[in-house]
């Protein structure tokens, strides 16, 4: 039987599930709540390299992305964030929608899953 790796885990969650060569991310948010589109995004983007490099994988191994967005007003401009930060040629799967999110200070909501 395969075993589950979880990082970072509490009492209701866990940051990243590894099982297999899979790594599962839950929604990943900015830190900085008071941020614009383009810093959250930023910040959110480094949360899941550090949660990928910790899982023994990176970006290039992504599989999907879901990118949930307080508005579609910030969809150019957090696509100008994720397009520089995203590796060409290895562009994962992708949706991108709006939610309401779990504070209404956050702007961006990022899942993903990866190959390891």
């Amino acid at each position: 039987m395969t075993d589950i790796v979880r990082i970072d885990q509490n009492t209701r969650r866990s940051r990243a599930s590894v099982f297999g060569d899979l790594v599962f991310l839950a929604g990943q948010v900015a830190d900085d709540k008071a941020g614009d589109i383009a810093k959250q995004t930023r910040e959110v983007l480094a949360k899941i390299d550090d949660l990928l490099a910790r899982a023994g994988t990176d970006k290039s191994r992504l599989l999907s992305v879901q990118i949930w967005l307080k508005s579609m007003d910030d969809f150019d401009a957090m696509n100008a964030v994720y397009d520089a930060w995203v590796v060409q040629g290895q562009t994962p799967c992708r949706a991108c929608g709006t939610a309401d999110l779990a504070d209404p200070r956050y702007r961006i909501e990022i899942i993903a899953i990866a190959a390891r």
